[in-house]
């Protein structure tokens, strides 16, 4: 299928946010690396708010095609899965050098406090996130696998805050190391029956 005008805007732009944050981005490095006027820019997008708060619908969307090849496997056991998951991502931020880290948690750390739209947008994508596991962690307690006494909601924001903890630290020491250990303590403290 041929990408339109405005998801390559899109596409480019949420590249380079990655890379660069939002506030250190701007339009018309976007629309140079996408080959698109600026007067293009404002036939898809009311401002550069605008724009911003459809990139994190564009990396909320990326994370859920992710989740769907991953964790929607139910050939797999639930804590298999969150392993599976887990240990992609580390294999990923290897491939990328200890780098970027999560697109969501970045724009979270660059906005969440200064703009109520994107605090909105990143809020409803991180508990997103959260459900995500907590559905899962609630198929492992119905199977047997861990103990019925965990609050899959709570341990579901535990696992996901502390995953972009140990991002965040991933990328100060370019080391896997944050994201190794935060995988281990998950499985052996955590998720245990």
């Amino acid at each position: 299928m041929q990408t339109t005008t405005k998801e390559q805007i899109i596409e480019i732009g949420a590249e380079i946010i990655h890379q660069k944050g939002y506030n250190h981005t701007g339009i018309q490095e976007i629309l140079n690396a996408a080959n698109v006027p600026k007067g293009s820019f404002y036939n898809y997008f009311k401002s550069k708010e605008d724009f911003g708060l459809q990139v994190i619908d564009y990396f909320t969307a990326h994370y859920n095609q992710m989740v769907l090849e991953t964790l929607a496997d139910t050939s797999m056991a639930p804590l298999d899965r969150i392993h599976r998951f887990l240990t992609e991502f580390i294999n990923y931020f290897r491939s990328q050098g200890c780098t970027g880290g999560c697109p969501i948690g970045n724009l979270a750390q660059e906005m969440g406090d200064l703009s109520p739209k994107f605090s909105l947008k990143l809020k409803a994508s991180i508990d997103l996130m959260v459900d995500t596991y907590a559905r899962i962690l609630a198929e492992a307690q119905k199977d047997g696998d861990i103990s019925e006494s965990l609050d899959a909601k709570e341990t579901a924001y535990f696992i996901v805050a502390g995953w972009h903890g140990a991002i965040i630290q991933m990328k100060l020491t370019k080391d896997l190391v944050p994201l190794e250990t935060h995988r281990k303590f998950i499985f052996n403290n955590i998720l245990k029956t």
